[in-house]
């Protein structure tokens, strides 16, 4: 028997993602993948697999789901209220899925895409070399109460591990890069972009996100003049009226309007994973500095498996135990009670 996921309610915007498609930009498809890539990362530590493998990408809203027989899951990414059966279970973690049990995963506490993970990751046919869907470009689709999902078999592994939280799912500073296009805004705009609190609008998804600036747009030098060229995720392009949008993991591959610089691929997830009405604030760093920092971010993936925590501590390996205060509100027991 095959192992399955039934799929009994879910979200408006519930995909399979894994690390997205290379390659193909020549064709008219960008890489898409999961908006979050690093939490692909930290759910493949706790459940001991390949970052590759694809999981469920749920924006805002998960579902409730029900395993065909025992499996090992994990929970990443924005912060969703999650239970097993009616009993709560800790996010950023790995647990044991019950055959016959109802997971349920409500809506986003903090963050916008969480992610569900299965041992073995989920099984598919692969269009140009992934499963992803990439609606923009027709690959895929939603998915769908109903649907019936098929998972690879699990090679085997622990569960009850969980990884601390970092920052990313409140925004805050975003690092980038100049683009081809920066020296066309004058330094007082490239200053007062930086300065400002740039406010992420509730228009956003997997192609790109809407920027309000606190005060006016921001205009370039000519821009309305630009031949269109090859762009990525992470381009920050100046609409005609002044508007910033980062591109996202399913923007199209070419435009025509001035960017004003790129933000760096890891921090990405930061514009992604942002509240709308969030304020975000930008700041170039030099090709040289965004090298170094998408280094140090390479190794703190390779790092997880060996940042995991385990959710119940083994009292043997509390080498401070006895400061904790492990009894409260004893009584002897012969008190008087009215």
């Amino acid at each position: 028997m095959s192992r399955t996921l039934t799929i009994h309610r879910i979200g408006p915007a519930v995909t399979i993602q894994d690390m997205g498609r290379r390659g193909y930009i020549g064709e008219g498809v960008s890489r898409g993948g999961a908006a979050d890539r690093l939490a692909l990362s930290e759910g493949a530590a706790l459940l001991g697999q390949p970052d590759t493998l694809p999981a469920l990408e749920m924006m805002g809203m998960g579902g409730e789901f029900e395993a065909s027989e025992d499996m090992r899951i994990a929970l990443t990414g924005a912060e969703m209220r999650a239970t097993i059966d009616g009993s709560p279970v800790v996010w950023n973690a790995s647990h044991l899925l019950p055959a016959g049990a109802r997971l349920s995963i409500g809506p986003a506490i903090t963050g916008c895409y969480g992610y569900l993970h299965l041992a073995g990751g989920i099984s598919g046919a692969a269009e140009l070399g992934s499963v992803a869907a990439h609606l923009a470009a027709g690959l895929g689709r939603a998915l769908q109460a109903g649907d019936t999902l098929r998972v690879n078999p699990d090679s085997g592994g622990e569960t009850g591990h969980f990884l601390e939280r970092d920052d990313r799912l409140t925004g805050a500073d975003i690092r980038m890069v100049a683009s081809y296009q920066t020296p066309l805004f004058a330094e007082n705009e490239i200053a007062r972009f930086q300065s400002e609190a740039l406010i992420k609008d509730a228009r956003a998804n997997r192609m790109g996100v809407r920027l309000n600036p606190s005060t006016t747009g921001f205009a370039a030098e000519d821009g309305r003049n630009i031949v269109s060229d090859s762009i990525m995720p992470g381009d920050i392009q100046i609409t005609g009226d002044g508007t910033p949008f980062v591109l996202m993991t399913e923007c199209q591959t070419t435009g025509g309007y001035p960017r004003i610089g790129t933000v760096l691929p890891c921090d990405l997830a930061r514009v992604a994973q942002a509240a709308p009405g969030a304020p975000l604030r930008f700041r170039f760093v030099t090709l040289e500095e965004a090298v170094e920092i998408e280094q140090a971010q390479a190794g703190f993936r390779a790092s997880l498996r060996q940042r995991l925590r385990p959710l119940i501590r083994d009292p043997h390996k509390i080498p401070n135990l006895l400061s904790y205060q492990l009894i409260s509100g004893v009584i002897a027991g012969n008190e008087d009670y009215v």
